[in-house]
């Protein structure tokens, strides 16, 4: 029974909802495409296909060139904002108007104030929206995060995370990254931050360098795109989060971990990093490697966003929070928005506590 209707927005990244149309155990369907150029090739998952032709692969009825004509569908229940990240804010606040649930793809909002009326907006309407922060639906690190909660690794005192990534070839398909251009803060950073926050809780205060990384012409030269952050959380661990856009491909270091985004955590029974765990058993012995297993199997972005959408799908069915909420989407632009300010200060940097539940 496909009886909950997606309207998708941004049909780059956004075009991988789609395979939920082939998916007869699920409830979702995507009925609506919207594009503002439907002849654009989308290139990064289907190469030489235009909107149409996406539109037919996958039983859409709906092609369109004007969001406003898709937040008035009455068949439509979800609006997936999958568009440049600039373009969120304005695109979910108006389909919320609208009386339609959302999913939008990291980050839900690129600056403290949108994300504050963002969650007014949700919390005036009662609906519900997703950040599809996907990693928390890899499945390396959902066993990982498994390890934590289950006290596997201990009381972990330190952290690590990072996402380096040499985007040139990603840039040549989303020529939007340099021409808008994209906030690598808040559209990067937030992939590693938002892995720590889930293991380790709140952030209480950040300090942050930045530099240009010299190495994509195309970017704007005035732009900062590589970062370093210090992290102090409230639970009184520390960590460090590495930020890297704009350098030659690094070497490939995190293992299964999902391309370039990787995590340690070191705590007081065991340390971890990435697909490998470390069992304390001083001083009986050397200490117990093992590697740590994917939870169902295979470690892959289509996995990720199937993930995500079953668990909207079920937020929606049983009226559940979403894993990654409106108040969870802005505690994560304040972080970003932080590390921003410690750049510009050259000072620590206190985390708004205005999202606290």
């Amino acid at each position: 029974m496909k009886d909950i209707g997606i309207g998708v927005a941004g049909t780059g990244l956004g075009g991988a909802l789609l395979e939920i149309n082939r998916r007869a155990e699920s409830r979702l369907q995507v009925r609506a495409l919207f594009d503002p150029d439907p002849q654009r090739l989308h290139q990064r998952y289907y190469q030489g296909t235009s909107l149409a032709d996406l539109a037919a692969q996958y039983g859409v009825p709906t092609c369109l060139t004007d969001y406003d004509e898709m937040l008035a569908r009455p068949e439509l229940d979800v609006i997936a904002v999958f568009s440049p990240c600039p373009l969120h804010f304005a695109q979910v606040s108006a389909a919320l108007r609208a009386g339609k649930h959302v999913i939008v793809t990291k980050p839900m909002a690129v600056s403290l104030d949108e994300a504050r009326e963002l969650a007014r907006l949700v919390d005036e309407t009662g609906l519900k929206l997703l950040v599809a922060q996907s990693m928390r639906w890899n499945s390396m690190f959902q066993a990982i995060h498994e390890l934590h909660e289950t006290g596997k690794i201990g009381e972990v005192t330190m952290a690590e995370a990072y996402y380096v990534h040499d985007l040139r070839r990603v840039l040549d398909v989303s020529p939007w990254r340099y021409e808008m251009p994209q906030d690598f803060m808040y559209g990067g950073v937030c992939h590693p931050v938002d892995l720590l926050r889930w293991m380790l809780g709140e952030v209480d205060e950040v300090f942050c360098y930045g530099v240009r990384g010299k190495v994509e012409t195309r970017y704007p030269a005035d732009k900062l795109d590589n970062f370093l952050i210090n992290l102090k959380y409230r639970s009184g661990a520390i960590a460090r989060v590495m930020g890297g856009f704009d350098l030659v491909h690094p070497p490939e270091l995190w293992g299964q971990v999902f391309h370039g985004v990787g995590i340690g955590l070191y705590g007081t029974k065991a340390s971890l990093f990435n697909d490998r765990i470390v069992y304390d058993t001083y001083p009986d012995g050397p200490p117990r490697e093992e590697p740590v297993v994917p939870v169902g199997g295979e470690v892959d972005h289509a996995g990720e966003i199937i993930g995500f959408l079953r668990h909207f799908e079920e937020c929606l069915v049983n009226d559940e929070k979403p894993l990654v909420d409106v108040r969870d989407g802005a505690q994560i632009v304040a972080i970003c928005s932080a590390c921003w300010e410690s750049i510009a200060t050259g000072q620590p940097v206190k985390v708004t506590r205005e999202f606290d539940r």
